[in-house]
């Protein structure tokens, strides 16, 4: 059930992030103030119902059981999540204390936010798995 629902995760990743992310989204959901955190909010509430989509075609095609309150506790670590690694200063802040300030530089960050988003999938993953 692991390996299914990793899946279905990041392909809800991967559509919310590339296929429905707007360029106003991408823009300025790491700015401070309203603008930015509404940006960003909803960029992250596009992940939410993009991954609670993949799970409820999950649970009908493939008899996946995953209880409510874990898909919501998974949807809610999810969503907040990216919400945090979106606003870009835990990845610059990250790749700064690890020695990576010139890979910054060279476009390394977004390698690195997307390790970050991946790696919160497989904790989601492991949690509605177990």
């Amino acid at each position: 059930m692991f390996a299914s629902l990793f899946v279905l995760l990041y392909v809800a990743h991967l559509t919310a992030d590339y296929a429905l992310q707007t360029d106003h989204q991408a823009a300025h959901k790491m700015e401070k103030g309203r603008k930015g955190w509404a940006a960003n909010l909803s960029h992250a509430g596009t992940h939410t119902v993009t991954t609670a989509a993949a799970l409820a075609v999950g649970w009908a095609a493939l008899d996946l059981t995953v209880s409510l309150p874990a898909a919501a506790a998974a949807l809610a670590w999810i969503t907040a999540s990216h919400a945090l690694i979106d606003r870009r200063w835990p990845v610059t802040m990250w790749m700064t204390k690890t020695g990576s300030t010139d890979w910054i530089n060279r476009g390394g960050a977004a390698h690195v936010d997307q390790t970050a988003h991946v790696t919160a999938l497989l904790i989601a993953a492991l949690a509605l798995a177990a």
